[in-house]
């Protein structure tokens, strides 16, 4: 069961997330906040396994708000500028919605939330040592996965776990996003954000400043552009 905190100083924003929260089943608390500064006193004494927050704030922005927090919980950025992915994803948030949001997308980033929660429990981390050309060996309790690099899509990093996506499925594993770099091959993967490792297989083009791969929209830094168009030949 989920403990939800809603920062938005719109109160039609703050309406709709919280009636599509009070649609799910899997919800324990929702704490609503029109006020950052409420807000941000509310979680420095109480626990939250979500946060929805709203970035275009009166007095205090999201980006800000959360800076402001020594240990967030795992929070989604809801906001209707677009530029303000780079800066999300930068600060480690899970996701980033942009409005108006529609129920399926909302239900997809509180999906993310949930896989993201129970396969952290696992206690999973990639075996060191040379990986073979082809694969690497993910240790998950007693149990050792063969993760072959042809299936990863990307690799998304977050605090101090990486979520690695797949053809079939996802694995979070212990570690930052440059430990994985470092132990993926090369010539197959890509760094295009500070948070984002990519298969070179899976970019069939760019839409601005976003690698678009399914229903995944991959921000790609600013630092980072000029290499992923030289690596890509675009």
């Amino acid at each position: 069961m989920l403990k939800f905190v809603v920062v938005d100083d719109e109160p039609l924003a703050l309406e709709v997330l919280d009636g599509y929260l009070k649609r799910m089943d899997d919800v324990h608390s929702v704490s609503l906040f029109s006020n950052a500064g409420d807000a941000l006193r509310y979680l420095e004494n109480q626990q939250a396994d979500v946060l929805l927050l709203d970035i275009e704030m009166p007095k205090m922005t999201g980006i800000d708000f959360l800076k402001a927090l020594s240990d967030p919980p795992l929070t989604i950025f809801t906001t209707a500028y677009r530029n303000y992915a780079f800066e999300g994803f930068e600060l480690g948030v899970i996701d980033f919605l942009l409005k108006p949001i529609s129920f399926a997308r909302f239900s997809a980033a509180i999906d993310k939330v949930r896989d993201f929660l129970a396969l952290k429990v696992h206690d999973t981390q990639l075996e060191t040592g040379e990986p073979a050309p082809e694969f690497i060996f993910v240790k998950s309790g007693v149990k050792r996965i063969k993760l072959h690099f042809n299936q990863v899509t990307h690799v998304q990093g977050l605090k101090d776990y990486a979520i690695i996506h797949t053809l079939q499925e996802r694995i979070v594993t212990k570690g930052s996003i440059k430990m994985i770099q470092e132990m993926f091959p090369q010539a197959l993967f890509i760094r295009v954000h500070k948070s984002f490792l990519v298969s070179n297989k899976v970019i069939k083009h760019i839409e601005r400043n976003r690698i678009i791969i399914d229903n995944h929209q991959i921000p790609i830094g600013r630092s980072y552009r000029e290499e992923v168009e030289k690596k890509l030949k675009l």
